[in-house]
């Protein structure tokens, strides 16, 4: 398994752990996260989750060498259920971030509630550079970023640091130690009631959830569709190649 499980103080961990692959969101990989999600909410004695990372990525998106072997509409519904899994908890996550964040990783950034990131980390929504679109990330991205951000960034493809992230919107704050200031957020979550902290969580996603029900079908059927294609098969074909795809000049 390709994530590990703790709890302690009425906070479960659940940490992405496959480095080698640099956390990248296999169909095991989403259906596990979902899964270790769905038991939190489901434990009473569980107040608030902490969503953390082992090695340099925090998540690097899509699973480009797996996916191959699942059919799109598959891969698409299984993210967007994780996604929607994250939004709709009724207790609050938080994603911890000491390092990097790619593509699919920043949709499941943005769907936690709260995200403590490291100066040193790093953030792209490379989707355009492989020939597809951030269609499903959308869902979760855009109500966080300021438009200007997010039409730079989404269109571009171009890395930005921890700091930028911040001032756009996507994380919480910037700090040495993200897991140490998750823990310290978790504790202080201890003196608030879970019917509290639930219909708060319920007030401050009630605009996301409403565009998942309006758009997650289409957002999906888009993303599933594009990556069906020959322009993205050359993309994906020359990432895992490491080489520029034949339009990149």
């Amino acid at each position: 398994m390709a994530i590990s499980t703790t709890t302690e103080n009425s906070t479960t961990r659940i940490t992405i752990d496959a480095p080698d692959r640099r956390n990248a969101l296999s169909p095991a990989l989403i259906r596990d996260l979902t899964d270790a999600l769905d038991a939190a909410a489901g434990d009473d004695g569980v107040r608030s989750v902490i969503l953390d990372h082992t090695g340099s990525t925090f998540c690097s998106g899509a699973d480009l060498a797996a996916v191959g072997d699942t059919p799109p509409e598959q891969v698409t519904a299984g993210f967007i259920a994780l996604l929607r899994t994250i939004v709709d908890l009724p207790k609050p996550v938080t994603a911890v971030v000491d390092g990097n964040v790619r593509a699919g990783g920043v949709g499941l950034l943005a769907a936690c509630d709260m995200a403590f990131v490291s100066p040193g980390s790093s953030v792209a929504t490379t989707e355009t550079r492989i020939g597809v679109a951030p269609a499903m990330i959308a869902l979760t991205v855009l109500p966080r970023l300021s438009s200007r951000a997010a039409s730079r960034y989404l269109l571009t493809g171009e890395r930005f640091d921890a700091d930028t992230a911040a001032r756009a919107g996507l994380v919480t704050e910037v700090v040495d130690d993200p897991r140490a200031q998750a823990a310290s957020t978790a504790e202080g979550l201890l003196k608030c009631s879970p019917q509290g902290l639930r219909e708060t969580k319920r007030i401050l996603n009630r605009e996301i959830l409403d565009g998942f029900d309006a758009g997650a079908d289409a957002l999906a059927a888009k993303s599933a569709e594009l990556f069906a294609t020959p322009e993205a098969l050359e993309g994906i074909t020359a990432f895992l190649q490491k080489r520029p795809p034949n339009w990149a000049v």
